[in-house]
């Protein structure tokens, strides 16, 4: 079953909070209902208990999805790494989540707007080495506590290319799901849909995002940081820019779970209401025309 919901960044941010800081989390919910979404992820305005976030979830008829869980195992070893994700863990298990997205964060500079993408930490065979069985233990104490990692490839970090994707996927254990992005994928200079089709059954959960290439080709271009590329546009809806989201979903035909909205944008150049509802209608038509349901 695949049931569409949103991240919240959708209407405000997470790494730049004054993006879209006006909006009210009811404003929020009140629309995601309204345009027929499911589920939501968690963003810096939810509640930060799990049975107020359940509640307040449920007043919109909304359910949880999971939440964002930044990691550090180039840092600390795995067990180290778990212990210090228990709360996380168990907030978003006892507010229904299935899987915890998870990103290494160590030296990333996906949130320092000063940083320009070029400067990204990128690994040495040396620290592969260490990451890889790190995230596999990692992820095989996160499921006997009762979730699924799935790995949120992300520019800035030091899982951004295809390559590295490949390369990460290669190294860890089955415990390690693929979150498959479709617009980080598609900036990073990769194809949504060959990255689909190499890993159908290890994709644990989507998010769906477009990419303007224009933008995307100039921030490349100039070195911009990756906010300041969010700033001027480079993400938007699911329809609205140059993904072929049919040949993405065509090869995942047996993929159940979430499709996640989750496509940044200045909210005073983009109305996330509006923006979402196109993105929502979109994925709908895109999922029937592939066959999925």
């Amino acid at each position: 079953m695949i049931r569409i919901g949103a991240n919240p960044i959708c209407w405000s941010n997470d790494d730049m909070i004054e993006i879209g800081g006006n909006i009210r989390l009811e404003q929020c919910l009140s629309e995601a209902r309204e345009i027929g979404l499911e589920g939501m992820e968690k963003g810096n305005k939810f509640p930060t208990t799990a049975a107020a976030l359940k509640a307040k979830l449920a007043e919109y008829g909304l359910a949880f999805i999971s939440g964002w869980y930044s990691t550090f195992l180039l840092e600390r070893d795995a067990d180290a790494e778990f212990a210090a994700a228990e709360a996380d863990l168990r907030l978003r298990k006892d507010a229904g989540a299935e899987v915890l997205v998870t990103c290494e964060c160590t030296r990333t500079v996906h949130g320092t707007k000063s940083a320009p993408l070029s400067t990204r930490p990128v690994l040495t065979d040396a620290e592969w080495s260490v990451f890889l069985p790190r995230m596999t233990r990692f992820a095989e104490l996160v499921k006997g506590f009762g979730l699924q990692l799935v790995y949120h490839h992300h520019m800035g970090t030091v899982v951004q290319s295809p390559a590295e994707v490949d390369r990460f996927m290669a190294g860890v254990g089955p415990a390690v799901k693929l979150l498959l992005d479709t617009g980080h994928i598609t900036w990073a200079g990769g194809d949504a849909a060959r990255l689909a089709r190499t890993y159908a059954d290890r994709i644990g959960h989507l998010h769906a995002k477009d990419v303007r290439a224009t933008v995307a080709a100039q921030a490349l271009k100039e070195d911009w940081s990756f906010l300041d590329s969010v700033l001027a546009g480079v993400y938007t809806v699911p329809g609205d820019g140059s993904i072929d989201f049919v040949g993405v979903f065509r090869a995942v035909p047996k993929y159940s779970g979430w499709i996640v909205i989750e496509a940044e944008q200045d909210p005073e150049k983009a109305n996330p209401k509006r923006y979402v509802t196109m993105g929502y209608k979109n994925l709908r038509r895109f999922l029937a025309e592939a066959g999925l349901h």
